[in-house]
């Protein structure tokens, strides 16, 4: 397994220099450690793998985020990848646990990692550790019923790019700005096929 996890972060393409900062330690921590996986929690060993998933709505690229009840702020949903999972497996069951549907990947993407982030997380000092997340985007709607985890969440709801962008700091994911930029350049690079140029 950690060869595939290895494959996944060597195909990813960082969108900016810290995700290509990240994608260095994330190689280099993959190349020195022979387990990748949390097995006590909250912590052992650090850092640990994790997944993040995005739902997301390509009528105007909003996403839904969860007021996390740990983390008091809003993050994607996601959870620890388990000894032996693969990291599209976590999605798929931290989808139906968190929000109470089956997942559905973006197409443009399929079952691969959008992007990559190597975080300090907070909390209790004897809690903290390191998490390398990645970061799934899956195919949502606004009209579509969820269930979320009320253990978990303290509230959903679906975000624009712009209000992420207008977010107070501590009140989002600290990356999650980064990742939307990401795929809003993506998109653009998509839609501009060979008559893009001329249509200036």
């Amino acid at each position: 397994m950690q060869d595939e996890i290895r494959a996944l972060v060597e195909a990813l393409t960082p969108g900016d220099e810290q995700e290509a900062r990240h994608r260095a330690t994330t190689l280099a921590w993959l190349a020195a450690t022979e387990d990748i996986f949390r097995r006590v929690k909250p912590r052992t060993p650090s850092p640990h793998l994790v997944a993040y998933f995005l739902l997301r709505d390509e009528t105007d690229g909003a996403v839904l985020l969860v007021d996390h009840r740990k983390a008091g702020m809003w993050l994607p949903s996601g959870g620890h990848v388990e000894p032996g999972e693969h990291p599209a497996q976590t999605v798929r069951r931290e989808m139906l646990e968190e929000l109470g549907v089956p997942a559905v990947f973006a197409p443009a993407l399929g079952e691969r990692p959008a992007f990559l982030t190597v975080t300090e997380t907070v909390g209790p000092p004897e809690g903290r550790h390191t998490d390398v997340s990645l970061w799934y985007v899956l195919a949502g709607s606004r009209d579509q019923k969820l269930i979320p985890d009320p253990a978990e969440f303290r509230g959903v709801r679906w975000w624009t790019p712009r209000e992420v962008a207008e977010a107070a700091p501590g009140t989002v994911e600290p990356h999650l700005r980064r990742m939307l930029a990401k795929l809003s350049r993506g998109a653009r690079s998509a839609g501009a096929g060979p008559g893009a140029a001329s249509a200036r």
